[in-house]
């Protein structure tokens, strides 16, 4: 009986799982110049931008600042503090291009001028009034500013023109004046008795002396034309409303 030859066959498995090589050590970092982070915690630190000098006697004799100071701002460069050169001095400082984020909005409170306040309290207590008419009860030329600064406070409005020789403006307060001073009217303003009493009005008083009774009325009074488109070119009155096509 012939042999049978036995044949060996072998078949390779692509699919089975490759032994795991051995990890290879992560490559060294490169370490980091010891007067980069010496320069680093100086700058740092001041409370005020420092020239090369005063850094050059803080570091390492050995230590060319110059260099050093190069390296350091390129390597700040691309982040969100920049090491910047102030004439000849040099600080850290917050990027350009992140400058917004540090904006601060802030109202800055000014007080008013007596003559403002003054100008105010006659508005207020006898609208509606003239320029002229404000100069008379104080007694003095208004300044030119007076006005400008009570209207962009915009406790003021300009109401109409007075049906006199060169139709002056006539000024009243506004809802912003009432909510200001927390009132619901200028009916609420304090009397002569009121003010009296909270010693504003001391002394001997001219025979007469009264304090009127306010009123803001919107309505505009007999003696009084109202403001013409004209009048927008100053700014004083409001756009006209559309006409219906």
């Amino acid at each position: 009986m012939p042999s049978v030859a036995k044949k060996l066959v072998i078949v390779q498995n692509n699919d089975a799982p490759v032994a795991p090589t051995a990890a290879q050590p992560p490559a060294a970092e490169a370490v980091r110049p010891e007067e980069l982070r010496l320069l680093e915690a100086l700058l740092f630190a001041a409370g005020q931008p420092l020239d090369e000098a005063t850094l050059s006697r803080r570091l390492p004799n050995d230590v060319n600042v110059k260099d050093a100071l190069a390296a350091l701002k390129a390597e700040y460069a691309t982040r969100g503090v920049n090491l910047v050169r102030v004439g000849r001095k040099w600080m850290f400082r917050t990027a350009d291009d992140l400058s917004w984020l540090l904006t601060k909005e802030t109202v800055e409170t000014r007080k008013l001028s007596r003559a403002a306040i003054e100008t105010l309290a006659i508005i207020a207590y006898h609208q509606p009034v003239t320029r002229a008419e404000i100069e008379e009860i104080r007694g003095v030329v208004a300044a030119a500013g007076t006005l400008d600064v009570l209207l962009k406070t915009g406790w003021i409005r300009p109401r109409g023109r007075r049906k006199a020789p060169g139709r002056p403006i006539t000024y009243g307060t506004t809802e912003a004046f009432l909510s200001h001073f927390g009132l619901e009217g200028v009916a609420d303003l304090p009397g002569l008795d009121e003010l009296k009493g909270a010693g504003l009005l001391e002394g001997h008083l001219p025979p007469g002396f009264g304090v009127p009774m306010p009123s803001d009325d919107t309505t505009l009074r007999d003696d009084e034309d109202p403001l013409e488109p004209g009048d927008l070119d100053l700014g004083l009155a409001p756009p006209p409303a559309p006409s219906e096509k």
